[in-house]
């Protein structure tokens, strides 16, 4: 059974921005893109480069969906899934992330 890690609280993360958290020793971005309590997870890692770095990336829309763009080479990534705009084979993992009492929390 799965269950719910605290991260950090949802006000330690800027509107239009990303963090870095680990959930065991992967490293994940989590990002909040209004100024509501929404979050998205995916990993930080950019398969094109093996870079930690998404979670450093711009957050823009395109199409009614939000995605992220690498700060290297600026593929995107979108936040639902994780699924890379520029080429479906490098798409990356997504993590259930919500929020809690003010927590955001990843789901272990």
């Amino acid at each position: 059974m799965s269950q719910w890690v605290n991260i950090c609280n949802i006000e330690a993360i800027l509107p239009a921005t990303g963090v870095c958290a680990l959930l065991g020793n992967r490293q994940v971005a989590i990002f909040r893109p209004y100024r509501d309590e929404r979050v998205f997870a995916i990993s930080n890692v950019d398969p094109f480069f093996e870079s930690s770095v998404l979670s450093r990336g711009l957050i823009a829309e395109h199409n009614g969906e939000l995605w992220v763009a690498s700060p290297l080479k600026k593929q995107r990534f979108r936040l639902s899934d994780g699924l890379c705009m520029e080429d479906a084979s490098r798409s990356i993992a997504h993590f259930d992330v919500r929020v809690k009492d003010g927590q955001v929390q990843l789901k272990a």
